[in-house]
């Protein structure tokens, strides 16, 4: 059985870090591409970042710069590292799985259950 659960959401101020981590399970991980994808209520969900089973990463143009997508194999995991944060990045952040899916695939098989970032002061 495939899982994707996320860990890592919360409330921060506008300026701040967070981390959040999606730990995948009863796939070959390192066969896989992997996305986040946020979404706020009343919008359609989007891709935030992606990055390919060989590393090859991509990122929502509002996103480059503060946002960094990264993988560890040998822990099934996968991070997105949210520096800046501005009010408008809170969602629910979504973490999803396609084998040998690039950095450019939009199509994904497998979801996480999303996990809430909130940005306020």
């Amino acid at each position: 059985q495939v899982q994707l659960a996320e860990f890592g959401g919360g409330l921060v101020q506008p300026g701040e870090s967070l981390r959040i981590s999606c730990v995948v399970s009863g796939i070959s991980f390192s066969n896989y591409g992997l996305g986040w994808f946020r979404q706020v209520s009343g919008k359609e969900r989007e891709l935030v970042a992606a990055i390919s089973w060989t590393g090859g990463a991509w990122y929502l143009e509002p996103v480059k710069g503060r946002f960094t997508i990264s993988r560890d194999n040998a822990k099934n995991t996968l991070y997105l590292q949210m520096n800046t944060l501005k009010v408008e990045d809170t969602a629910v952040y979504t973490c999803a799985a396609r084998a040998y899916a690039t950095e450019y695939t939009r199509d994904y098989d497998y979801w996480g259950q999303g996990t809430q970032v909130t940005v306020s002061s």
